[in-house]
């Protein structure tokens, strides 16, 4: 991947007033419409390729859509957002184009959909897209291991078990 354009903050006004877009990003979206979220760790060649494919896949859906996708270069962490302005809820036919295409291509580019907010309570069931059972069960383990009490995350005890 070749950066050709960017901008790096040169003092801490800066630094803030890039963080400040960045924030707003998530929430002109919410303000617009409904937001499909996810949370990917892609290897850097596929970083962008999937907001683009996303937007490639939703140009013929009847429903306005608008793809943004932003995030971490530095630990490969895509944010990928769908919003669909002025709706509130779901739509199928914008869900059936989405899902399960941004897992799979996740797989099939070997990154995880567990990235930096973890696997989440929407997508339990789709841990195994990326892992295999052995990986898990090391997770399992290693949550016991780190977390015997279940104070972190209380009260989002998730099953992995399709």
């Amino acid at each position: 991947m070749l950066n050709t354009d960017g901008i790096v903050a040169q003092d801490t006004q800066q630094s803030t007033a890039l963080w400040g877009l960045r924030e707003d990003i998530t929430v002109a979206l919410a303000q617009a419409g409904h937001v499909y979220k996810y949370d990917f760790s892609l290897p850097l060649e596929h970083f962008y390729e999937i907001v683009e494919q996303v937007r490639e896949r939703l140009r013929d859906v009847g429903t306005e859509t608008h793809t943004v996708g932003y995030g971490h270069v530095g630990d490969s962490n895509v944010h990928l957002n769908v919003c669909t302005p002025g709706r509130r809820g779901v739509t199928p036919e914008v869900m059936e184009v989405i899902e399960p295409f941004v897992y799979d291509f996740v797989r099939d580019c070997g990154g995880s959909i567990s990235a930096e907010h973890g696997l989440g309570q929407m997508k339990p069931d789709k841990i195994y897209h990326t892992k295999s059972q052995t990986n898990v069960d090391i997770m399992k383990q290693m949550k016991e291991l780190f977390d015997p009490n279940g104070i972190m995350n209380p009260y989002k005890h998730i099953s992995y078990h399709v």
